[in-house]
């Protein structure tokens, strides 16, 4: 949780300076403060984006204010960035929880990155695999889809994969691509290193990144 502690410490710090530089209605009418209340305008920015998801409301807010006048949106992206302090202050599990979960999973994507880098394109595909289905049954619990076909008994990948498609969660062609996903896993998992080769690995890792982040647990 250091690198939340950090990304929370920069919000602690900037917002007091933009409440402080709000009190002051010279940003409005100074063209030397006006140029102040920018720079703080893209640092709210670049912060509100290292912390938050894709998906999240943080950044959906962001991008409509983005295009507004400095008037308006200096106001606007501080009250989001407001937010976004204090509910992370508060502990709000759902956001700090995938938080987490983006944190891990990236981690054993760049030691998949590391490995592909070194020639070892089989544990590379396998460690992105375990990812992938750790990160699909993630979903499922976020989205209440049961985990388990009876007690003890955890589903298959492939049957998780085919309840998200049917819930709504992502559509057909996601799911066929994940199952392409899961075969090469399967295929280096059990020894079958022909059937592929390292750019298929390259794309497997790319795309199960973007993939989380598209869809973040």
């Amino acid at each position: 949780m250091a690198k939340l502690e950090h990304l929370l410490k920069q919000l602690d710090t900037l917002l007091p300076e933009c409440d402080y530089l709000l009190s002051n209605d010279k940003w409005l009418t100074d063209d030397k403060v006006g140029a102040q209340a920018r720079v703080y305008c893209n640092r709210l920015e670049a912060v509100i984006e290292r912390i938050c998801l894709p998906e999240s409301t943080y950044l959906k807010q962001l991008d409509l204010y983005r295009s507004l006048q400095l008037r308006h949106k200096f106001m606007d992206i501080h009250a989001v960035a407001t937010a976004l302090r204090d509910d992370l202050h508060a502990g709000w599990i759902d956001f700090v929880v995938e938080l987490v979960h983006a944190q891990t999973y990236s981690d054993y994507l760049e030691m998949a990155d590391d490995l592909l880098g070194a020639d070892y394109k089989d544990p590379a595909a396998v460690i992105t695999g375990t990812s992938l289905e750790v990160h699909i049954r993630a979903l499922c619990v976020k989205h209440g889809i049961d985990t388990e076909v009876g007690p003890g008994k955890p589903k298959k990948a492939d049957v998780m994969n085919a309840d998200l498609k049917k819930a709504g969660v992502y559509d057909g062609l996601r799911q066929k691509q994940i199952t392409a996903w899961m075969d090469l896993r399967n295929k280096a998992a059990h020894g079958d290193y022909t059937s592929y080769d390292e750019h298929q690995v390259r794309m497997f890792i790319d795309g199960v990144r973007d993939f989380m982040l598209k869809h973040p647990a």
